[in-house]
C-alpha cells in the first residue's frame, strides 16, 4: 500500500482491527509521511473495512 515506508495491506488491517486510526497507523508505519501517494489508497481501503465491520455488528 505504501512504497515509501513498505507497508502492506496486511498489515494495515491488522492495525485497523487492532483499532487503529488513519493517524495511529501511519505513526506506527510510517505510512502516508514519504510521498503522500498513497493517501487515498489507505484512505478507501480503512473506509471499505470499517463498512464491512459495521455490517457484522
Amino acid at each position: 500500500m505504501c512504497h515509501c515506508s513498505g507497508t502492506r495491506r496486511s498489515y494495515i488491517q491488522s492495525l485497523f482491527e487492532q483499532g487503529k486510526d488513519i493517524a495511529a497507523i501511519s505513526r506506527w508505519t510510517g505510512a502516508l509521511s514519504g510521498c503522500g501517494g498513497c493517501e487515498w489508497d489507505i484512505a478507501d481501503f480503512l473506509k471499505e473495512l470499517d463498512a464491512k465491520t459495521s455490517k457484522k455488528l
